[in-house]
């Protein structure tokens, strides 16, 4: 359903639609333009071809001058915001619902394991990432989760949680309790 919608915006939507999500930070909203632009190149065949050299720039500034690594395949969901972005990792198989907060430091990819490597982690909707985390392996992080600064998570995390600690601890959060209770309204504000 996602895709469906995604493929009906213009080019434009497509590409500023993180920018009011962004207010005030200038390199988060340059990083994430240059990324959409990228990823609307990278999901039609035709824009691939046309666009390889806007590529090949995308990965030399962002990665290499703004030490982020957001591969352009990579699939996000609507109105990501991203703090500092300086040492954010992500591998192309990650998979970022919308509303989500990426914070400086961040590793979110795949694990080697004895046959290869492991699948990237699936992180839902409303979910915010605090610095210097490291979310690893075939991992499924649910809707409303909060990591802490410093967490390790390599399981997966139910919603309406906090994960804190090396290795992550999965804490509910009692203010949410009572999420049910709540309109549609104040739920897409929280």
């Amino acid at each position: 359903m996602e895709n469906i919608l995604q493929d009906k915006m213009n080019f434009f939507e497509f590409v500023f639609q993180d920018w009011r999500a962004n207010q005030g930070n200038i390199k988060g909203r340059l990083i994430l333009v240059l990324f959409r632009i990228a990823n609307f190149c990278a999901r039609r065949r035709i824009y691939y071809y046309l666009g390889f050299l806007y590529l090949l720039f995308y990965r030399i500034l962002v990665e290499w001058f703004f030490s982020t690594e957001i591969p352009w395949n990579t699939k996000i969901g609507r109105n990501l915001r991203l703090y500092h972005g300086q040492a954010l990792v992500m591998t192309n198989q990650v998979v970022i619902g919308h509303n989500c907060t990426l914070r400086q430091s961040t590793t979110i990819g795949n694990k080697q394991t004895a046959t290869g490597f492991s699948t990237s982690p699936v992180i839902g909707n409303h979910v915010d990432i605090g610095s210097n985390v490291c979310i690893i392996g075939p991992v499924t992080i649910a809707d409303y989760v909060n990591i802490g600064c410093g967490a390790v998570v390599v399981k997966s995390v139910d919603p309406y949680c906090v994960v804190t600690g090396n290795p992550g601890v999965m804490r509910k959060r009692k203010d949410w309790q009572d999420i049910s209770l709540i309109d549609e309204q104040t739920k897409s504000i929280i």
